[in-house]
């Protein structure tokens, strides 16, 4: 199995070779990760300027590319340099991503750019505290999850959470909460006014949910789609108000190509 590494922690990220060690287990590793930090990053692709990458040694003894890019860059990138990738993993993130953070995720961005390019994507991440996570006592529970998810190649797009001490593994579904949304202007020393952007939620932890699961302790395993379309909803409104499009299916039809 040739795997494809990637992260948005930067190519020195002391996540990035610690899933590189368990993805070494099973099979062939490439490295392919931002020169500097790229968090938050999102889905971001470059498309103004060439991308350039550099062999980095130090993460010896993998074959390891750094490349003045995204995350999603780094995989497009490591794919077309290999030429055939069995699996791309991204991670381990040096914080959680989880809830909304998957919106604007750049560890979980490199495993939907693999999704995009027909290949499997797993991204990885952990929390961070006041010291950085013991990866030696999470690198046993990343081989459980691969053992498992390896297995499973129907699911093209995973996102998973490990716990600071896992007490074990469970599949959940994406945590939707709002937020208060208020910014709270301040001003800095000279004088200049500043904002802080709140995220306060309005409602508590839904069960069964990977904000939950790492809340319980447990590994955090969740299917994910590239396809956002609410097809209830869809469903619903060419039912009930049907448009005339060239070709679009109406009422009856429309139900059962959204359920196909």
């Amino acid at each position: 199995m040739r795997i494809l590494i990637a992260n948005d922690d930067g190519i020195y990220s002391p996540g990035l070779a610690a899933l590189a060690r368990v993805a070494a287990e099973f099979g062939e590793v490439l490295i392919v990760a931002p020169d500097v930090e790229q968090s938050s990053m999102g889905h971001a692709i470059t498309h103004s300027r060439p991308l350039s990458y550099r062999h980095s040694p130090l993460l010896a003894p993998f074959d390891a590319y750094r490349v003045n890019g995204t995350p999603a860059d780094c995989v497009a990138l490591g794919a077309f340099m290999w030429g055939h990738v069995d699996l791309v993993l991204s991670g381990i993130n040096l914080g959680p991503n989880i809830g909304h953070g998957i919106w604007h995720s750049g560890t979980l961005a490199a495993a939907k750019q693999a999704a995009l390019l027909g290949l499997r994507g797993i991204a990885f991440s952990t929390p961070t505290g006041r010291t950085e996570p013991d990866f030696a006592v999470l690198e046993p529970w990343v081989a459980r999850v691969l053992d498992l998810l390896v297995a499973q190649p129907e699911l093209h797009l995973v996102n998973v959470n490990l716990p600071p001490d896992p007490k074990g593994i469970c599949w959940t579904s994406v945590s939707v909460r709002h937020y208060d949304g208020i910014v709270s202007p301040i001003d800095d020393p000279y004088g200049r006014r500043l904002h802080w952007l709140a995220v306060k939620p309005l409602e508590g932890t839904e069960p069964g949910t990977d904000r939950w699961a790492m809340q319980q302790g447990q590994v955090s395993v969740t299917p994910l789609r590239l396809d956002l379309t609410d097809h209830a909803a869809l469903a619903r409104v060419q039912r009930e108000s049907p448009l005339d499009a060239p070709g679009m299916a109406r009422g009856a039809d429309a139900v059962d190509e959204t359920e196909g």
